[in-house]
This record gives structure tokens, C-alpha cells and sequence, in this order.
């Protein structure tokens, strides 16, 4: 995927998880974090980071952050709405016959429902994507703040196997450089209880590697999980 109008910038301050301050061109702008994430590793006062104008009217801010270079060196991508994106057109290029975004299963949304067929029976997966933003030594964790919507998700996921689908949990490494996410048990205990139950149940987890420019996020890869 790619971002139009894109601009470099200097991060300066988040007075809430919605906003930051960001100098750019030498002038401070408000600006908003497309990320309610901690990111508290990444959002440090003079780091370097890119910013996007959709353009849309009636906005109160013009600038939208989208990625961030950790003191690392390393780009990342920081869009919450981007795993979706970049995993949809991943999706594209793998053969599904059938590839349905925000089902609805359960009470639940799941991000994709798929189908293909194997010996002309339809095989009918749903998968569901998390975006990954934190990195600890090498390693990719999720999630970076308590998220029950990502247990309810899981759960859901589980009861999917149970009823006949392939399950998929899938998280999208929004940086260069890792290919495994683990759960961050720190934050969020039950997420890593929840996603040894899924395991166990037969919901596979796989890790899409990425590719982060400033304007750009793209899947290298695929890992089994």
C-alpha cells in the first residue's frame, strides 16, 4: 500500500493517545496518530517521523502519523489500519476463489472470510489480522496495550475451527528485520492465554513480513507460526 502527499517531520509531544505535536518545516502542527497503541518505545520527543494530508473535509487536523524511525534506525509503520490493507492485497496474490473483508461471525467482525477448494469441495477459512508495532531485541510482541477485543476475536476463532472452517490468526510485522510475534504476557496475561487455547484448538498463526518506506507497507513474506 501506499500513502500520498507524504512529509517527514519531528515528533515533539502526544498530549492523548489520538494527537501528537509535531514540528514540521519548522512550524508545530497537531496532528492525528492513526494509532491508539502505547508506542511508547517509538513516540520519543526528537524522533523522526512521516505524516500524510488525505485531504479530507472537515478534518480538524491536516496530518495523519504514519510510521516512525525508532532510535534503532528502523522504520516503522505505525497505521492501524494499514495491516488490513497491505493483508488484502496479499490475499490477492495467493489463489482464493472468494476473499469477503469484515465478516460477520458469531458476534463478531472477522477481518476475512476465504474460500478455495480442494478437490472441488470449497474450504472455507476466516482470518482474522493484528498489526504488529512493538519489537523487543529482534522479536515482534502483541499487543502493546490490553486489547479484549483481540481476546473476544481469538475466542471467536476458535469456536470457528470447532464448527468445520480453517482458522487463521495472522499478524502483520509493521517494521523490517523480525519475522516472529510472540504475546506481550506483560501487558495483556489472557491474550497469551487465549492464543495458547487457540493453538491448541487447531487455529494456525502465521507472520507477514514487511517492508516499511515512509509512503509505503508491503508483505515480503509469509511464516508459519
Amino acid at each position: 500500500m501506499k500513502y500520498e502527499n507524504i512529509i517527514r517531520g519531528v515528533f515533539l509531544k502526544r498530549p492523548n493517545r489520538f494527537i501528537a505535536e509535531v514540528e514540521i518545516g519548522g512550524k508545530k502542527e497537531t496532528v492525528h496518530i492513526k494509532n491508539t497503541g502505547r508506542c511508547r518505545e517509538l513516540l520519543i520527543p526528537g524522533s523522526e517521523v512521516w505524516l500524510t494530508a488525505p485531504g479530507t473535509p472537515g478534518r480538524k487536523t491536516k496530518y495523519d502519523l504514519v510510521a516512525v524511525r525508532k532510535e534503532t534506525g528502523v522504520l516503522f509503520n505505525i497505521d492501524s489500519q494499514a495491516a488490513n490493507k497491505v493483508a488484502g492485497e496479499w490475499l490477492a496474490e495467493q489463489g482464493y476463489a472468494k476473499i469477503l473483508p469484515e465478516f460477520s461471525y458469531g458476534s463478531s467482525r472477522i477481518d476475512f472470510y476465504l474460500e478455495r477448494e480442494e478437490g472441488g469441495v470449497p474450504v472455507r477459512t476466516l482470518m482474522e489480522v493484528k498489526g504488529c508495532t512493538l519489537e523487543i531485541g529482534g522479536i515482534g510482541f502483541f499487543p502493546d496495550a490490553p486489547t479484549e477485543r483481540g481476546v473476544k476475536h481469538i475466542r471467536e476463532l476458535i469456536r470457528a475451527r470447532a464448527a468445520g472452517y480453517e482458522a487463521v490468526l495472522a499478524f502483520v510485522i509493521q517494521m523490517d528485520g523480525v519475522a516472529e510475534v510472540r504475546p506481550n504476557t506483560q501487558t495483556h496475561p489472557e491474550f497469551g492465554t487465549v492464543l495458547a487455547e487457540a493453538r491448541t484448538a487447531g487455529v494456525k498463526v502465521r507472520f507477514l513480513t514487511c517492508h516499511v518506506e515512509p509512503d509505503e507497507l508491503v508483505v515480503t513474506g509469509a511464516v508459519e507460526g
